[in-house]
């Protein structure tokens, strides 16, 4: 499956009236097809299973090209396997590249499915995120936060989750001031996230570095808390 194949296939799906409600939705000027989230998904699977981690990059990095709305959607998924054999390295490489370019929040989460399941394979990519939590691109900030989701899902986390959850909340402690709004849900997101497995820690968290929080992001933090 070269690019221009799988790009000729998602315009063969494409829906101009739901494109265009689309375009709306999401604030973007880019070109939009007005595939669905999961017909678009349903085709990265299929492309996925399909190639190696070589072609899945050179397919990722071509579609990311094109500056398509779906094609940018659709590179993100490949990514997702829980594994990728002997090594993941180029992976990683292709996913990371990407995020300077991010600047929809669609796009962005699209491509954090892949960059969470590679984070998984190799703890140590928590480096590369602490740079990103003080970059001047704010979905490069946000990116961050939202990679490193999965270390909150563990109810009786090793000692790899309990440090990496450690860093985290430092890095949500360093973006606490940040006014963006994406910035500050990103980090309420974290927070309502780990309060289902460990409400303690978000509570003192919240007691101790929350004050700087908009009064939103502290209210979602907090959704799940018991009273």
């Amino acid at each position: 499956m070269t690019p221009t194949d799988a790009i000729a296939t998602l315009r063969a799906h494409g829906d101009p009236a739901r494109a265009a409600e689309m375009t709306a939705y999401h604030k973007q000027s880019r070109e939009t097809l007005g595939l669905s989230n999961a017909l678009t998904g349903e085709l990265a699977e299929g492309w996925r299973k399909s190639l190696d981690q070589r072609g899945l990059v050179a397919l990722a990095q071509g579609l990311w090209a094109s500056d398509i709305f779906e094609a940018r959607i659709a590179a993100g998924k490949l990514f997702i396997q829980a594994r990728m054999r002997p090594d993941d390295s180029l992976a990683w490489e292709c996913i990371a590249g990407f995020v300077p370019d991010f600047d929809s929040w669609a796009i962005a989460d699209a491509v954090a499915q892949g960059g969470q399941k590679r984070l998984v394979q190799d703890p140590a990519r928590l480096d590369d995120l602490e740079s990103w939590v003080t970059r001047d691109h704010m979905w490069t900030r946000r990116a961050a936060l939202v990679f490193s989701l999965p270390f909150t899902k563990s109810r009786h986390p090793n000692v790899t989750e309990q440090a990496a959850r450690t860093r985290i909340l430092a890095w949500c402690e360093t973006l606490a001031p940040d006014p963006e709004w994406f910035i500050q849900k990103a980090i309420a997101w974290w927070l309502r996230e780990l309060s289902k497995r460990d409400p303690a820690r978000v509570r003192d968290w919240l007691a101790t570095h929350g004050v700087p929080l908009k009064s939103f992001a502290r209210r979602e933090a907090a959704r799940h808390l018991p009273d």
